[in-house]
């Protein structure tokens, strides 16, 4: 007798059914997996994203008015009033005022604003001020150090500038976590100096 083909093709066993569903499933639970770690990671990039340009906007103007400055003063400042630090006291404060010619009158004034943790910009004749960094995480940022790195008590001619930001950043602003958020904590220290010595 000889044995022809049928018309219809063999139905897969109940095994070979539970077997691709399986293997189906595990498939589709790790595309799932792999797009919730994306998000996740996506979360974490954006708040390093965002505190990384802050920095990065705040230290570029601010360095090339400091290069440019006949005078830098170091004190205790907001928007409408400015208290250079005595000599004789430590050099760090949380506000730099800066004077790009010799007219006392023509100044730019960094400071810290401790009701909203932002480093703000003022320029004399405004009464408003520009942010220039979000979540600052301390109110010393500014200081007067020699070479070595020093922390001076006076104004001296040769002095270096230097800038510590520290900044704090949520990682997931959107989600509330328990009595507090998750954040990021980073923190940028530069040095700049005076091109012009008086």
């Amino acid at each position: 007798m000889k044995l022809t083909p049928s018309k219809y093709p063999q139905a897969m066993t109940l095994v070979e059914v539970m077997v691709t569903t399986a293997i189906f499933s595990i498939l589709m639970l790790g595309i799932i997996a792999s797009s919730i770690f994306g998000l996740k990671m996506y979360g974490v990039t954006q708040a390093k994203l965002g505190a990384s340009d802050d920095a990065r906007k705040a230290l570029g103007k601010m360095t090339d008015e400091i290069h440019s400055a006949w005078k830098v003063r170091i004190g205790d400042g907001t928007l409408s009033n400015f208290t250079e630090l005595a000599t004789g006291s430590n050099q760090i404060g949380s506000a730099i005022q800066i004077y790009p010619s010799a007219n006392t009158n023509d100044w730019v004034r960094y400071y810290y604003d401790s009701a909203t943790s932002l480093l703000k910009r003022t320029e004399d004749g405004t009464n408003a001020a520009s942010v220039m960094a979000h979540s600052i995480a301390t109110n010393t940022i500014f200081s007067v150090e020699d070479y070595t790195g020093t922390v001076l008590t006076n104004n001296y001619n040769n002095r270096v500038i230097g800038l510590n930001l520290q900044i704090k950043q949520f990682q997931y602003p959107v989600t509330v976590i328990g009595a507090g958020y998750y954040f990021d904590f980073y923190q940028l220290r530069t040095k700049i100096t005076r091109r012009k010595l008086e």
